[in-house]
């Protein structure tokens, strides 16, 4: 498979993970399922460790092109392109995150 399509293939699994996480939830609330639910700061932080992660194989993918220690061009664009989407998307959570808080700071009770 392509990488870039593995990519995003990947993304789209671990956005279903998160919808399943939910659904496991409710799941454990009715009693249907034995498996302990993950909470959701852990999910957190292990989203936020995989933007890391691929941010250092990009830094990496692009030094390696820099001194020519056989990384190729194409190979250096997808790890860079990989990191920019994630951190665009993990931008684009926590400003849904900040504006559902300001919503509810702004309800009268």
């Amino acid at each position: 498979m392509i990488p870039a399509i593995s990519s995003m293939t990947s993304a789209t699994q671990a956005l279903q993970g998160l919808s399943g996480a939910g659904a496991g939830n409710a799941a454990s609330l009715t009693g249907s399922s034995s498996a302990q639910p993950t909470p959701f700061s852990d999910l957190l932080t292990d989203a936020v460790g995989q933007v890391d992660q691929l941010e250092a194989q990009a830094h990496t993918a692009v030094a390696g092109l820099m001194t020519g220690s056989g990384v190729d061009v194409h190979q250096a664009m997808i790890a860079t392109q990989k990191a920019s989407m994630s951190f665009e998307l993990a931008l684009a959570v926590r400003n849904k995150a900040v504006q559902a808080y300001q919503q509810v700071l702004g309800m009268q009770f």
